[in-house]
């Protein structure tokens, strides 16, 4: 997922290459954990390793080179993945010199004390409205391998993560397909680069993204993994699904079939669900959360494999979204609650990634939003927050017309009490209320915080959004 937003497309929505060939048996399942760092509360490099090693993860993708990190990671025999800032694929397309000097600079200093197995070039790339940076996605993949193959570094592969947006079409799986745009000069480039080079098609699948975009006909415990919910039988291939991340996974590899790669090799980059989010957001719970990683976990570890009903027993390596809750990512809340620990290091829920713990003895906490919030929500100020920004933010909100600050103003209805944060909150709330249906929300830059209760008073009422 990228490190600001999670698109998602319903339905269509399962994009995700899948991998059978004979060399699938010379990797282990072993799930692992993505370090994302968009925190300014994080724990530092060296504690965050013993948090990783604590989970009992095999591997760890980070989305940098972070040097402070590599060192941390040096003789823990865990499995990392580094990643070329997508700013510089372009560049790095057309210059060997400057791929050189990339593996140079962040991955000979490391290896091999750090076990760096994975260069992911890029992040969810097709995903950017740039395209000039798709065209050299696959060119800068080859010239970062032949950097890794002039400094003797074989065993490291090199791939890139997608976002299930490849996909144009994913339902029935039977009918998954890669985007018409960037089939031929994408997607098919990519495929005849994993296959010669024997990587894998990285891959981010959120189910949840999947079940909120249509949670009346897709069930909840479907989409979280849970047994015996419901099944689904695709009409043309006959095959019968049982969850969601099967489905997902069965609509890439069926689209990979259609372009004449229907064996190549799938590393889940990323799959996780959120354990909080903003009032308007369903499902983000951190009871759903629990199960639904834990579920994933048992099934990347079963044995015997068990694939998916088109690709049976298949491994399916993998790392889980995130390692913490980040404070800085951007857009919906669910963004800053996809964390398997909270920034001081403490559990969210209880979780094993090595899959050797099936029964865990802390309660779950109930679940109280799993149905569509119905009432009103206002958007307030965020306590505590910088003046300087708070007043960018409200000059932002009153900025956009349609008379948003006009009881604010003096002498209007709501002037009082005259502050900062009561002024802002009015024109977070006025601006979500007019122009929520259009984009806007109540986010802020993290200065905006959603409420049920209402900070209306006297004749000062406040703008609100009806669910």
């Amino acid at each position: 997922m990228k490190q600001t937003t999670k698109m998602a497309s319903v339905f269509l929505i399962p994009l995700f290459c899948l991998l059978f060939s004979p060399s699938s048996a010379e990797i282990a399942a072993k799930p692992g954990v993505n370090y994302g760092q968009l925190g300014n509360n994080l724990p530092p490099p060296y504690r965050s390793v013993e948090l990783i090693k604590s989970l009992k993860a095999a591997r760890v993708k980070i989305y940098d080179t972070n040097p402070k990190i590599l060192q941390a990671l040096k003789h823990t025999g865990i499995q990392v993945s580094v990643m070329v800032r997508n700013e510089i694929i372009t560049a790095i397309a057309s210059n060997q010199t400057l791929a050189d000097e990339w593996v140079t600079s962040n991955v000979v200093p490391f290896y091999p004390q750090t076990m760096i197995r994975y260069v992911l070039v890029g992040n969810e790339i097709l995903s950017l409205p740039d395209n000039v940076t798709w065209f050299n996605l696959v060119p800068a993949m080859r010239r970062i391998r032949k950097s890794l193959k002039l400094f003797k570094l074989n065993k490291i592969k090199v791939g890139t993560p997608l976002a299930i947006d490849c996909l144009e079409a994913s339902f029935p799986p039977s009918s998954g397909k890669f985007r018409s745009t960037v089939t031929d000069s994408v997607i098919t480039p990519l495929l005849q680069f994993i296959n010669r080079t024997k990587s894998f098609f990285f891959i981010d699948v959120y189910t949840y993204f999947a079940w909120v975009s249509d949670p009346v006909n897709i069930k909840l415990g479907y989409a979280l993994l849970e047994p015996n919910v419901s099944s689904y039988t695709d009409p043309v291939s006959g095959l019968t699904y049982t969850n969601l991340l099967d489905q997902m996974l069965d609509a890439l590899y069926f689209a990979m079939k259609r372009v004449g790669y229907p064996d190549t090799r799938l590393f889940i980059a990323e799959t996780g669900w959120p354990n909080g989010g903003d009032v308007d957001q369903i499902g983000a719970n951190i009871y759903n959360a629990a199960v639904y990683n834990r579920n994933v976990i048992k099934k990347f570890t079963e044995k015997p494999l068990r694939g998916t009903p088109l690709k049976p027993r298949v491994v399916l390596p993998s790392f889980i979204f995130a390692l913490y809750n980040e404070n800085q990512k951007t857009g919906p809340g669910t963004e800053r609650h996809f964390g398997l620990l909270y920034p001081n290091g403490s559990n969210i829920y209880e979780i094993d990634l090595s899959g050797k713990t099936s029964e865990f003895t802390k309660k779950l906490p109930v679940p109280t939003n799993n149905e569509p919030y119905k009432g009103k929500i206002w958007c307030m100020a965020e306590r505590g927050a910088n003046a300087m920004v708070l007043g960018g933010a409200l000059s932002y909100a009153c900025g956009q017309g349609n008379g948003t600050c006009d009881p604010i103003q003096p002498g209007g209805k709501c002037f009082k009490p005259d502050s900062l944060r009561w002024h802002a909150s009015y024109a977070f709330s006025s601006y979500w209320a007019q122009f929520r249906k259009s984009g806007g929300s109540c986010y802020f830059n993290g200065l905006g915080v959603q409420t049920t209760e209402d900070p209306s008073f006297g004749s000062c009422k406040f703008p609100s959004v009806t669910l």
